[in-house]
């Protein structure tokens, strides 16, 4: 059960994760809504109430991803389609077994017809190098599209243009970038690793804060970043910084510091730490193997505010999502005096 509000956000979500019953209708209970959805609840949706309605309403027989596919594929393949997928605005990115790499293009097409309201379909291929650029190859776009890879994704009231094969969109973050929404108001808050403004923009957009300070030393995310500010309203909150957070992190000047990149976040701990002001609230990102979740990050942040003569108080930490088999990409709150 969700708030009205959130739930369009939330139902695209589970739709990607291959958790929404399809063939069940959403239901309306006053100023919240059921979504309903098969099998258990994924992880990241811990904290809303799961409920069992017995008045549950189904759609008639829906077209499906492996009924298209049927007349081009064995039974064999059939079972290696995938369940969910990405919806980026108007754009799709699947993830495919190599298996099926020939059929790529009857995959886009059904795809489409799935979404007759996408422009294109990309295949996802993983990301690369430091700045995590990720590896997409154009499946099948419509007719008449000028610029496949280009988009307006909406989520949780806010807007974010990017070009799916420049830079990322995580919706796996999703819960994560709706609790940023909800932190900061009347804040100096500073995002070391601001992307296209992933954090950035809810907070700007929601909280009110006083000033954001959005740091981003890729140049693509930085122009898409500047048009996000532009496209929300936020040019009076939102300062974009193009360069290394190593050098541009403000010292002693933020109330608030995110630090939302993963890989290897902790080379960046002490300019984060650096830039607090007494009392100040840190939320550091990174990935850790299971067992040592949480120890390994609260201890990194307790071991470098003391180094700098502080003291980290730990108050809370989470897991965000699987990073990889047996690794957990998780956020850790800590007040630091």
């Amino acid at each position: 059960m969700v708030q009205k509000e959130q739930a369009e956000t939330l139902r695209l979500r589970l739709l990607e994760l291959g958790c929404l019953d399809t063939k069940r209708k959403l239901s309306n209970k006053g100023e919240h809504l059921e979504i309903p959805i098969t099998g258990a609840l994924p992880l990241e949706f811990g904290s809303y109430r799961v409920v069992w309605p017995d008045d549950a309403k189904y759609y008639e027989p829906e077209l499906t991803l492996k009924g298209l596919m049927r007349e081009h594929l064995d039974d064999d393949k059939l079972a290696l389609l995938p369940g969910g997928w990405q919806m980026i605005g108007d754009i799709v990115v699947i993830s495919l077994h190599s298996d099926l790499y020939p059929e790529r293009k009857q995959v886009g097409d059904a795809m489409l017809k799935l979404h007759p309201h996408c422009k294109s379909v990309y295949l996802d291929e993983g990301i690369s190098g430091k700045l995590r650029r990720p590896k997409r190859e154009l499946v099948v776009a419509r007719d008449g599209v000028d610029d496949p890879a280009v988009t307006v994704h909406n989520e949780n009231g806010c807007q974010f243009r990017l070009d799916v094969t420049k830079v990322m969109f995580s919706k796996g973050n999703l819960q994560e970038r709706m609790r940023m929404g909800r932190l900061g108001k009347g804040e100096v808050v500073v995002d070391m690793f601001a992307g296209i403004g992933y954090f950035t923009i809810p907070i700007a957009v929601h909280s009110h804060p006083d000033r954001i300070i959005g740091i981003e030393i890729n140049p693509e995310s930085y122009h898409y970043l500047v048009e996000n500010i532009r496209l929300n309203s936020v040019d009076g909150i939102v300062e974009p910084v193009l360069g290394d957070c190593a050098e541009m992190t403000p010292v002693l000047s933020a109330d608030r510091v995110i630090m939302g990149y993963v890989g290897n976040t902790c080379h960046y701990l002490k300019y984060g730490i650096k830039a607090l002001k007494s009392g100040g609230i840190l939320h550091y990102h990174d990935t850790v193997p299971v067992h040592l979740v949480p120890s390994r990050p609260t201890g990194l942040i307790r071991d470098e505010a003391c180094k700098q003569g502080r003291r980290a108080e730990i108050l809370d930490w989470h897991r965000i999502k699987k990073y990889s088999p047996g690794v957990w990409h998780v956020v850790v709150d800590a007040r630091i005096e």
